[in-house]
């Protein structure tokens, strides 16, 4: 029997959604020959995670399923003995890129990445709280079931068992890493108001997602497209691709990995939208085998974000996203033209291959990023009311947001350095203890 992570990030209230992801394991186990452990990392405030804390305690027990609800505290005790394993010169470093005191999608999820290698777990499959299930005829559609079919097995395999196969026969022998989709409902990113009150700033701030060089006529298909995930694309009956997985036709919310995550960590970047997104890029730059398919999630936007306290902390992250993407992008092209090189033995990613990619990016000319800043406060303050607030304070802090746009790629880099001692190291460590853990 395989033993899977379902992970579970959050930051804020969802009760509804631990049970919904609870109702998902059991369905994995009642259909697959798994293990489930659910895995709960909770950042919440006080109040916030004892009521998580409850809705934990009332799930109904489930053979050959466990779940783990994990303060910052415990996760922080579980972090110091790996690192402490792991022999790091520089653990207080470590430590402050695995459990930063800021929000950070990355750091987050690579705690999930190695709690599931502790647990011994095959494959870690992570949802956001921000999300939940379509339903169709008697239920909810879980993702778990395409993932569970094909993750790990050759890609040769998993080809009896897809709608489509569009996979180059010379990838087929490669086991199947990836299986995603994508959402639908609101946009992943909260940005509905400002397309509403002003389409060309919408325009001019989204756009700045494009990389260095791209076309008008590009560039809005790119702001068409974005964050809108599988639209209106309601789900009808399942249908899936055995493919190299486009990275514009997944989500976070809603993606599974086999193997690659104990190769390569995600970005540790704080205070940025998408610092998570990077296996969804190196998996098909790699020529990685995955599987997309179409039980979509639905994402909400929850009334936390909707305040005005989290008015300005939003905008902050969606305007990091935008400076990283001057090095992402350029590292993303350095993954495409390398391909295959970046596979070893057993098809498992080069990481110092990555790594050297990275730092080189890091070394990238910041010109392009002045650009985008002053394109993005011009945007904002046409906007007026928070918006040009907003912009007022985003101007103030331009040096220091440039600093450190370029700091967390070299960041970046060092943790992939470390990358495989850290796993190691928790896979000798002991399971993460919490008082609402239940089996």
């Amino acid at each position: 029997m395989r033993k899977i992570c379902l992970a579970l990030p959050t930051h804020r209230e969802c009760v509804a959604t631990i049970a919904e992801v609870a109702a998902e394991a059991s369905y994995a186990i009642d259909r697959f020959d798994v293990e489930v452990v659910y895995v709960i990392l909770d950042s919440s405030d006080p109040a916030t995670f004892r009521r998580h804390a409850a809705a934990v305690d009332a799930l109904p027990t489930t053979a050959n399923l466990t779940v783990l609800h994990l303060d910052e505290e415990r996760q922080r005790d579980f972090l110091s003995g790996v690192i402490a394993r792991s022999g790091h010169p520089q653990p207080e470093l470590i430590m402050d890129l695995m459990l930063p005191k800021a929000v950070s999608y990355g750091a987050c999820t690579n705690r999930a990445f190695l709690i599931a290698a502790s647990l011994g777990c095959d494959s870690v499959h992570r949802r956001d709280s921000d999300i939940e299930f379509q339903k169709h005829g008697i239920g909810p559609i879980f993702p778990v079931h395409h993932e569970l079919i094909a993750l790990g097995r050759p890609a040769a395999e998993v080809a009896a068992y897809v709608s489509e196969v569009d996979l180059d026969p010379a990838d087929r022998d490669k086991p199947v890493v990836t299986v995603g989709a994508s959402y639908i409902g609101e946009m992943s990113v909260d940005i509905e108001e400002i397309k509403q009150l002003n389409p060309q700033a919408y325009h001019d701030i989204v756009s700045l997602w494009a990389a260095e060089g791209t076309t008008e006529e590009d560039k809005r298909a790119l702001v068409a497209e974005s964050f809108t995930g599988a639209a209106d694309e309601p789900f009808v009956q399942d249908h899936s691709i055995l493919c190299l997985v486009d990275p514009m036709r997944v989500d976070m919310g809603n993606i599974s990995y086999h193997r690659v995550h104990e190769e390569i960590p995600l970005p540790p970047m704080t205070e940025t939208i998408g610092s998570d997104y990077f296996l969804i890029h190196l998996v098909p730059d790699s020529r990685l085998p995955g599987v997309l398919h179409n039980r979509h999630v639905v994402n909400l936007h929850t009334p936390d974000r909707k305040t005005d306290a989290a008015f300005h902390p939003y905008h902050l992250r969606l305007a990091k996203f935008f400076l990283s993407m001057l090095y992402l992008h350029v590292i993303y092209q350095r993954m495409r033209e390398e391909g295959q090189r970046l596979l070893g033995p057993g098809y498992r990613i080069r990481s110092e291959r990555i790594a050297a990619i990275v730092r080189e990016a890091a070394r990238l000319d910041q010109a392009p990023n002045i650009r985008r800043l002053d394109q993005l406060e011009l945007a904002y303050r046409t906007l007026g009311g928070r918006y040009a607030v907003f912009a007022e304070r985003l101007g103030a802090r331009r040096d220091q947001l440039l600093a450190e746009a370029e700091r967390d790629m070299t960041d970046f880099a060092l943790l992939i350095d470390a990358w495989a001692s850290l796993v190691a190291a928790a896979k000798a460590a002991d399971r993460p203890a919490g008082e609402s853990g239940r089996c």
